[in-house]
């Protein structure tokens, strides 16, 4: 615009700045060229002034990810923004505000999420020779010998298990009904590799009868051998399961504790209504 002739008090009105900007602008561009023009991110520099370095940042973050509270120390099951400024007064001697935690595990992306239950008697050792040594041999064979490979176990429901939500006013708690007198029912189903469901209501407890009544409909309605792998409950290799086994096509194997598979997740889900479900199927 000066270019073009405006006074620099014409250029100060049209751009709605005092004539002192004006001279500024036109001062830094002959200084620095086009560059000064440029429009600049105004305020602090992301990182300035806060009271962790990147170094640290770095390593509370690995040790939140790889360790839980008590496995450093720390007076805590979980992570908790109390127990990360803890940590970090622990480590480094900076006490810091719970809501400057709380911002700091929003920036690194960490969020609070219901823990995944697993049991204390898997073996995380186990699991991974289970599934790189063992399995593979089990799907060599089964190919090799046309057969299906199963996933099979076992769940419940009461009927005054509630585990659906449902919308309401705010401060009125929704009431469901329910009658007086409580009844359960179970389910024993297997899921091969490509998602092939069968399943079995039952109302009595598992005992041998009712899991080789399971695998005898198994066996008839697969149409082929099959291998079903299960977990070590006893009733899976008792003495009456071993001699049915023996006489038919089911290639019964055994597994400690579960492998962390979805399958059988989404099932429970599916049963009982309202469950969700945020597994990775494999």
């Amino acid at each position: 615009m000066h270019r073009q002739g405006k006074s620099r008090c014409e250029v100060a009105d049209a751009l709605g700045v005092n004539i002192g900007t004006v001279d500024r602008w036109r001062r830094d561009r002959k200084r620095r060229g086009k560059a000064a023009l440029q429009l600049r991110k105004r305020g602090r520099q992301v990182g300035t002034n806060r009271d962790l370095t990147p170094e640290q940042e770095e390593v509370i973050q690995k040790m939140i990810a790889e360790k839980t509270p008590d496995q450093l120390k720390l007076a805590f099951a979980l992570w908790t923004r109390k127990a990360v400024c803890e940590l970090i007064l622990k480590d480094y001697g900076i006490k810091m505000p719970i809501r400057t935690c709380g911002e700091y595990l929003s920036r690194w992306g960490y969020t609070p999420q219901k823990p995944a239950r697993r049991a204390y008697e898997q073996s995380p050792k186990a699991v991974k020779e289970w599934m790189e040594v063992t399995y593979p041999v089990i799907a060599q064979k089964a190919k090799a010998e046309g057969a299906e490979i199963h996933w099979g176990d076992e769940t419940g429901v009461r009927s005054d298990c509630q585990h659906g939500r449902s919308y309401a006013p705010k401060g009125k708690t929704p009431i469901v009904r329910l009658r007086g007198q409580r009844f359960s029912t179970n389910m024993i189903s297997s899921v091969t590799n490509q998602g092939k469901l069968r399943w079995m209501i039952y109302r009595d407890t598992l005992t041998s009868e009712v899991f080789i009544r399971f695998l005898d409909r198994l066996s008839k309605d697969s149409g082929r051998k099959v291998f079903l792998i299960v977990d070590n409950l006893r009733v899976h290799h008792s003495a009456p399961v071993k001699e049915w086994l023996a006489l038919t096509r089911i290639v019964h194997t055994r597994f400690g504790r579960w492998p962390n598979r979805g399958e059988h997740d989404i099932t429970r889900r599916d049963f009982r209504p309202g469950k969700s479900y945020s597994g990775v199927l494999r």
